[in-house]
């Protein structure tokens, strides 16, 4: 016999233009004793200036719950899919894809 929980289901509505989603290849993530920022940009070749299209804030809670859903999901791709290598980029240091040192804040 099962037993009934009480789970609390969640209706989640996606907009069209939500839908479409937007590009992003780099994210800025600065915090606070409160909360993580990330800000979302897609940087060009030959473009000198990004726009930020897109700042999620979380609770401390809501960002360790984020990187664990998506640690699960990049497990989950490179099992069906092959690891995902990072690429170095000039002008980066040693880190692949890393901004330059005391470029960003935080």
């Amino acid at each position: 016999m099962k037993e009934n929980k009480n789970v609390q289901q969640i209706n989640i509505e996606l907009t069209q233009e939500v839908s479409e989603g937007e590009y992003a290849n780099f994210v800025v993530v600065t915090h606070s004793p409160a909360e993580f920022v990330m800000d979302f940009t897609k940087i060009l070749p030959g473009v000198t200036k990004a726009r930020v299209h897109s700042r999620i804030i979380m609770a401390p809670q809501h960002a360790k719950a984020f990187l664990a859903a998506l640690g699960d999901n990049i497990k989950k791709y490179e099992h069906k899919n092959g690891e995902i290598t990072l690429p170095v980029q000039e002008g980066f240091g040693d880190y692949p894809a890393a901004p330059p040192e005391g470029s960003l804040p935080n």
